[in-house]
């Protein structure tokens, strides 16, 4: 079995697991009368990703093989979804879910620096090779939710039980993979560099200092259709009873997915083209669309084609700020943060942005939820005007000169 393909099996069952839960599990807290904690429970990926990364990177780091940490990593992610399928209140729920946030969300990280580490001694280009092994995670994560759909398990904890069974079974083909040996920490290295925290300061620099703020505010945008558009497709069963939106709700959504796959092949045109802040802005205008439209939409007719243009958009605005933003920091960053700062960035999008975001979200949506029937419209134009006003206000304090010679 080549190397490839053994890493593209660890892509796709990486994100296979995320994908049998994430975005059909809002529908399903609503199905158990949880609706009004759904940002609660989501917000634990954000908590896990702000503290739980640069935790597991540092053990990989200084005393246990990657691959190895990976593995036990999973194995107990699994036991997490069993007892969370078994949760029988919420309080139940939501610890077996933290815990599971925990030692999940750090493997994405554990993923990418697996196949990093093993490709060059096979021979393999990172920058040529790597992305078309991601993007089988992609199809991964598209793959599991048509399960979920196609089985009728968009309202049962059984799709619980095949991520806990995905996540054992990587948690077991990790430890098959080339071993990735920890580098131990230099002699007199600083608290913050064992930490990797030693890219703050690049925030003394005014643009930096910038972006990330609005990396925060934009990180807030991330996970709200996540958490709660299977909810909002739910909400149209008594009204158009048979659509194929409500019926496949998870394979509806997926087209977010696929579309997020397609538009990162765009992603090095739109930058050399038009820079980094165009790009950004783009990103924005796509926020503004996708909440836009689905404040419009419905599943049948014209209200159709709003929501499938929404699914559409998605991959727009979460690429063009995550992908675009990350290699914004690596081009801007000196060599020896870009790890650093990419770590940074991720725990003020994922971890503060996603924090805010769900909170937040789930503020607004109970605020406009009465007798179990939120007023969907209301809560989607409010968090398309947020993104109008960050949009905005990005464009005015956010300073940087498009260099078209620099990749």
């Amino acid at each position: 079995m080549g190397i490839k393909f053994r890493l593209t099996i660890l892509q796709f069952l990486q994100f296979f697991i995320w994908g049998a839960w994430l975005i059909s599990f809002g529908g399903y807290m609503f199905s158990l009368g949880m609706g009004d904690k759904i940002g609660t429970l989501f917000a634990t990926a954000g908590v896990a990703s702000f503290i739980m990364p640069t935790i597991a990177g540092i053990i990989a780091d200084r005393w246990l093989n990657t691959e190895r940490l990976l593995g036990i990593l999973h194995i107990l992610g699994a036991a997490c979804l069993f007892a969370a399928s078994r949760a029988t209140g919420f309080d139940q729920l939501y610890l077996c879910m933290f815990l599971n946030a925990l030692v999940f969300m750090p493997t994405i990280g554990l993923s990418y620096s697996v196949c990093y580490a093993t490709m060059p001694k096979f021979g393999l280009d990172t920058v040529k090779d790597f992305p078309p092994i991601r993007s089988w995670g992609t199809v991964g994560f598209i793959v599991a939710m048509w399960i979920i759909n196609l089985a009728g398990w968009g309202l049962s904890s059984n799709q619980l039980l095949l991520a806990s069974g995905a996540s054992l079974l990587l948690g077991f083909y990790a430890f098959t993979l080339p071993p990735d040996a920890p580098i131990r920490a230099r002699k007199g290295s600083s608290l913050l560099s064992i930490l990797g925290l030693d890219a703050l300061g690049i925030l003394k620099e005014k643009k930096m200092a910038v972006f990330f703020l609005f990396a925060v505010l934009l990180g807030v945008c991330l996970q709200i259709t996540n958490s709660y558009g299977s909810a909002f497709i739910q909400s149209f069963k008594d009204v158009y009873p048979g659509s194929f939106a409500v019926e496949y709700n998870n394979i509806f959504l997926s087209i977010s997915q696929i579309a997020e796959a397609l538009f990162i092949l765009a992603i090095p045109f739109f930058l050399r083209k038009f820079g980094i802040k165009t790009v950004m802005l783009m990103s924005f205008g796509a926020w503004i669309l996708r909440f836009g439209f689905f404040g419009i939409g419905n599943p049948e007719g014209w209200g159709m084609v709003w929501l499938t243009l929404s699914m559409i958009i998605y991959g727009l605005a979460f690429d063009f700020f995550n992908i675009s933003g990350s290699l914004f920091i690596n081009n801007e960053t000196p060599e020896r943060f870009q790890a650093s700062a990419q770590g940074m960035l991720m725990m003020v999008t994922n971890g503060l942005g996603a924090i805010l975001g769900n909170y937040g979200a789930q503020s607004i949506i109970n605020h406009f939820t009465e007798n179990q029937v939120t007023d969907w419209k209301t809560c989607w134009f409010l968090f398309a005007g947020y993104a109008l006003v960050i949009g905005i206000l990005f464009a005015i304090c956010f300073q940087y000169k498009h260099n078209k010679q620099k990749p």
